[in-house]
């Protein structure tokens, strides 16, 4: 555990013990803090420098910058994950405007050009909604990690894409308070208070029965054809949510299981941006679910 995570952990867990709301607040806010802001990298400069730059209104005070290459026509959407940046899906851009789409990107509040100290999943739905509303039915919708979760959450709420491709992806909002829990050693009332602000502040009118929400609660309202990219030795984001998101759309979606990659460096490697572009090129595809997901397993 950091330095910086060892005294909230002390701190929120000794607030706990006080009655009231204050505790659970506090971590509530922590939950949604990236704390480390990704800086862009001097190989990823020259192409966004040459992006057109403008942004998103998400509300409480918050912005997020957003990049577009091309016209606009055909767009496909890039969606970062957390402690990233949109630089981050840099090698995918240059061959999908070689194939004569346009792209479109962002930065999410608190991470990369945006201003703020933290985002939520409501801030990931509200810019992807609002790209949407700018651009129409996206050609695909491509993202990394927390960014799966998020988009998909748009996509819950309107957004239209005719495919989605979900690398590192998170599949359940609980595998991200688990993980946050035990990496602070929260105790279990304080857990019990974070996940009654989770209720309140982010799902309020969801069913019980979907709180927290997962990625498998909308499978009957996402009928695009869906590529999901995971890697075997990924440690910030278990293979297991990636085979739970595949199993739950059956023979709409594609399973890829790598090795060796981990959480950041797949989106990177050749292998997998030549997957997610033939994917992209391959035209409308089935969009009626099925009993299993077909699985590509690939060291």
């Amino acid at each position: 555990m950091k330095p910086v995570e060892a005294a909230a952990s002390i701190v929120l867990n000794t607030a706990a013990l006080i009655p009231g709301r204050l505790a659970g607040k506090g971590t509530f806010a922590l939950f949604h803090m990236p704390l480390v802001r990704s800086e862009v990298r001097s190989s990823e400069r020259e192409l966004f420098e040459k992006a057109e730059v403008s942004h998103v209104d998400v509300g409480d005070g918050k912005r997020a910058v957003t990049y577009r290459w091309g016209n606009g026509s055909r767009p496909v959407l890039l969606v970062h994950g957390w402690q990233s940046r949109a630089s981050r899906l840099s090698a995918f851009i240059p061959e999908l405007l070689d194939r004569g789409h346009s792209v479109v990107a962002f930065d999410a509040p608190g991470h990369g050009g945006s201003g703020g100290r933290g985002t939520t999943i409501l801030d990931y739905r509200d810019i992807v909604s609002a790209l949407h509303d700018q651009y129409g039915t996206f050609d695909c919708l491509i993202a990394h990690s927390m960014g799966v979760l998020g988009s998909s959450y748009a996509l819950k709420h309107g957004v239209k894409a005719q495919k989605v491709v979900a690398i590192s992806g998170v599949c359940d909002f609980d595998y991200l308070v688990e993980e946050f829990c035990a990496e602070l050693k929260l105790s279990g009332r304080l857990k019990a208070r974070l996940h009654d602000e989770i209720r309140a502040n982010l799902f309020p009118d969801l069913p019980l029965a979907e709180v927290p929400y997962s990625i498998t609660d909308i499978t009957g309202i996402l009928r695009a054809p869906l590529l999901v990219i995971h890697d075997e030795d990924d440690t910030r984001i278990k293979a297991a949510q990636g085979r739970r998101l595949a199993a739950a759309f059956g023979d709409q979606a594609r399973l890829v299981v790598t090795s060796g990659l981990g959480h950041r460096r797949i989106l990177g490697d050749a292998e997998v941006i030549r997957t997610v572009l033939d994917f992209v090129a391959d035209g409308p595809g089935p969009v009626s679910g099925g009993a299993d997901a077909r699985a590509d397993v690939r060291d």
